[in-house]
C-alpha cells in the first residue's frame, strides 16, 4: 500500500516584491530557500500525515535569477521515501507576469523524516509513481541518497575537526 506522487503535490505562487529582492532586483537566495524549506515540509506532511523536520537539503541550483515584478511559482512532491524519511522534489519556476515567459529558475531535493509527538522516526508509506516524470525520479532516487550519505559523512568528519577545542 501506498500513496501516489500526487497526493502530496504542493504548488505555492508569490509575487516578487522589492523587500524580498538585493540590490541586482533578484529575490534574495535565502528567500526562495525558505520557500523552497516551507513547500517541501508541506508536501512531507500531507505524505505522512504526521510532523516532519528536515533532515536534509540537497544543492539548490539557481539557474535562471528571479526580477522583481515575477511571479514565483514552487511544485513540490515527495518522489521517494525511505523507512521514515522522504525525498521531496522541488521545481521552482519563474513567470514574467507582463510578457508570460516562463522558465525553470530553481531546482531542489530534500529530505524530511516523520517523527511521532517525542521526536522519534515513524514509517511512512511508500510513495507510487505515475507519470514518466515521476517514474524518472523515483527511479534514479537511490543514486541521490547514497549521494546524501557520502556527504553527511563528510559532514559528520568536517564537524569533529572543528570541534571547539578546550581553552588552555
Amino acid at each position: 500500500m501506498g500513496k501516489t506522487m500526487k497526493e502530496s503535490r504542493t504548488i505555492q505562487t508569490s509575487h516578487v516584491l522589492p523587500p524580498d529582492t538585493n540590490h541586482h532586483g533578484t529575490l534574495f537566495g535565502g528567500q526562495l530557500m525558505a520557500y523552497i524549506d516551507n513547500v517541501a515540509s508541506i508536501a512531507a506532511t500531507k505524505h505522512s500525515r504526521s510532523l516532519v523536520v528536515t533532515a536534509s537539503t540537497d544543492s539548490v541550483d539557481f539557474l535562471k535569477p528571479i526580477r522583481v515584478g515575477d511571479a514565483v511559482t514552487l511544485e513540490s512532491f515527495v518522489s521517494y521515501t525511505g523507512k521514515s524519511s522522504m525525498e521531496v522534489f522541488v521545481r521552482v519556476t519563474t513567470e514574467n507576469l507582463l510578457s508570460g515567459d516562463q522558465s525553470v529558475a530553481a531546482i531542489s531535493f530534500l529530505t524530511f523524516v516523520a517523527i511521532d509527538n517525542n521526536g522519534k522516526p515513524i514509517p511512512v508509506q511508500d510513495v507510487i509513481p505515475e507519470t514518466e516524470e515521476e517514474k524518472w525520479l523515483n527511479e534514479t532516487a537511490e543514486n541521490r541518497a547514497e549521494h546524501r550519505k557520502a556527504r553527511k559523512k563528510h559532514s559528520q568528519e568536517l564537524a569533529q575537526f572543528f570541534t571547539p577545542k578546550p581553552i588552555e
